[in-house]
């Protein structure tokens, strides 16, 4: 079957935090009057990222609502030790990360939805969140190119429930067998495998530089830059 439509994960996939590893931490210590040093923050984000993937960290619901989303990241951020950095460090950082002007693009990343939309591909976000990502879309200039936004803090639901995306594809309008899933999570976005939808898996994002979209343009046609 013809693709005709594509699911993008957000975070990570179409968007990230911006700056270095624990240059947001760095200004959330700035906020509480508490200088941190850059070598000390980065410490400290290491130990929260090798965390926040754990299955018994994904098992606490954080994404399916705010008040729990909150709870669970601040903790997480406590147990990584930034409240021994700074007193309040951890909801001050919690702060930080749902505003939207701690949030970028990646570079590829709008070329890769205009170009989509000019060829008439349907185009959705499904993202596990706890907090509504349509404001940082907008802030990004992202909105206008999504036909569907589903975020699990409204459904629900979590990937890789294969319902998630059989709901955003009915949404779309296309059938799952014509749609691709693209995300960088195979314990999450590749459960979209068991729902019919063709998945691609993107790697880690890099440093610096585009984050690899032109992989998708290549399954519609277009040649990736």
């Amino acid at each position: 079957m013809t693709l005709r439509a594509v699911l993008f994960d957000a975070g990570d996939t179409l968007i990230r935090l911006r700056g270095e590893p624990g240059s947001l931490l760095r200004a959330a210590a700035e906020r509480l009057g508490t200088p941190v040093e850059p070598t000390a923050a980065a410490a400290v984000w290491r130990r929260v990222l090798a965390g926040a993937g754990a299955p018994d960290e994904l098992a606490k619901g954080r994404d399916l609502s705010l008040p729990r989303h909150r709870a669970v990241w601040t903790e997480l951020y406590r147990r990584s030790g930034a409240d021994d950095l700074a007193p309040g460090l951890s909801g001050a950082l919690y702060d930080l990360t749902v505003d939207t002007r701690s949030w970028e693009a990646f570079p590829d990343t709008v070329r890769t939805l205009r170009l989509l939309h000019e060829r008439g591909v349907r185009v959705g976000v499904v993202s596990d969140t706890g907090f509504d990502l349509r404001p940082v879309f907008s802030s990004l200039g992202l909105s206008r190119w999504f036909d569907v936004v589903v975020l699990s803090c409204d459904t629900g639901a979590c990937k890789p429930d294969p319902q998630v995306f059989r709901a955003a594809c009915e949404r779309l309008g296309v059938d799952e067998a014509a749609t691709v899933m693209v995300g960088d999570n195979p314990s999450t976005d590749g459960g979209a495998a068991a729902a019919g939808l063709l998945v691609l898996l993107l790697p880690p994002p890099p440093p610096t530089g585009p984050r690899g979209l032109g992989h998708v343009l290549s399954l519609f046609g277009e040649a990736p830059t």
